[in-house]
């Protein structure tokens, strides 16, 4: 059963003042939607809201000296992306902000006319580029599982290989995310370990040029946030770890769902349909786990869902990039908006 909120009403909720008091995103946010399990359709009772959405940039970040990229609120799991950041992950099918525009109209409890525009124009952002975007996620989420499940039965050094795959998966996202020119490398290697307690661990070698701080924050918390994820997952016995693993399970078939919509049928549905739910909510609930291991039905369902994105990228009638004059044009003209301030 998917329990459900009165969104028209959950914004005004004190905790959510900051949507129009901080002087980033007062009046200037377009849009903002559901995410995570209340956006999927696969929440249950206790669920957490996660909100994703976005906010026009100020005149000063567009002729100005000003920058900004988003802005995050950790007590409410909410995110605004700031209008060209988003454009920017838009462009590269980023599956975590691609999902903005796929959700039900009664899933966005904020709304305006240019968020509207943008939603309809979703269009604009599908390309080919998106088997590689959700292929990476898929795969990056497909080696969290693996890592978890290894833990127990490889040695130290076996599980910091794991590690590394799963990282380096996290740079070449993160690369492609920021668009990181050719100045600035880093390269990750296992070697013989200096940390107290480590046979082998993995290593950090990198080159920056003329770097933005925050964006090197951003780089380093997300390396440091797959390391975590691979340490949280204890013991494969205990209940609390099969709960995260059939999580991460339901994700990785999810992924492959919205990628074959985009690629085969050209369009974003983030709200799964009654029939993907239930097989959905099976996984997370645990119907392919015995003792703390995903059952063979799992992995075929798994090799099912394979077999259908690779078909569906081969067979695709997208083109290969986004048609950047098209793009360009509706981007201008919102941002003409945004430097008279008129948001409608």
């Amino acid at each position: 059963m998917a329990y459900t909120t009165d969104f028209s009403s959950l914004l005004q909720d004190p905790r959510y003042s900051f949507l129009y008091e901080d002087p980033r995103l007062k009046g200037r946010i377009i849009l903002l939607g559901l995410s995570g399990s209340y956006g999927y359709g696969t929440n249950r009772e206790g669920s957490d809201i996660d909100l994703r959405g976005a906010a026009l940039n100020l005149p000063s970040d567009l002729i100005g000296l000003t920058s900004f990229e988003q802005f995050e609120d950790r007590v409410t799991d909410t995110v605004v992306y700031s209008f060209m950041k988003l454009i920017r992950l838009l462009l590269n099918c980023n599956p975590n902000t691609i999902e903005i525009l796929g959700l039900d109209p009664d899933q966005y409890p904020i709304m305006t006319e240019t968020g509207r525009e943008l939603v309809e124009n979703r269009h604009l952002f599908l390309s080919r580029r998106a088997a590689a975007s959700f292929g990476h996620y898929a795969d990056a989420q497909l080696r969290r599982l693996q890592n978890a499940i290894a833990r127990d039965t490889l040695s130290q050094t076996d599980r910091e290989k794991h590690i590394l795959k799963s990282v380096r998966h996290a740079l070449e996202d993160f690369n492609r995310d920021y668009e990181s020119d050719s100045l600035n490398r880093a390269r990750l290697y296992v070697d013989k370990a200096v940390t107290e307690g480590l046979e082998e661990e993995i290593f950090l070698t990198a080159s920056f040029e003329a770097y933005p701080l925050r964006q090197y924050n951003a780089l380093m918390n997300t390396l440091n946030s797959v390391v975590r994820d691979y340490d949280r997952i204890g013991k494969r016995n205990h209940k609390k770890d099969e709960n995260h693993l059939n999580k991460h399970a339901m994700h990785l078939i999810r992924l492959f769902m919205m990628g074959i919509d985009i690629l085969e049928k050209e369009e974003i549905r983030t709200h799964r349909p009654a029939e993907d739910l239930k097989l959905l909510v099976s996984i997370r609930d645990g119907a392919y786990m015995k003792e703390g291991v995903l059952v063979p039905a799992f992995y075929e369902i798994l090799e099912e869902y394979e077999r259908r994105f690779e078909e569906a990228e081969k067979k695709s009638r997208l083109p290969e990039s986004p048609d950047m004059d098209q793009v360009e044009a509706f981007v201008e003209k919102i941002n003409r908006r945004a430097l008279r301030e008129e948001f409608t």
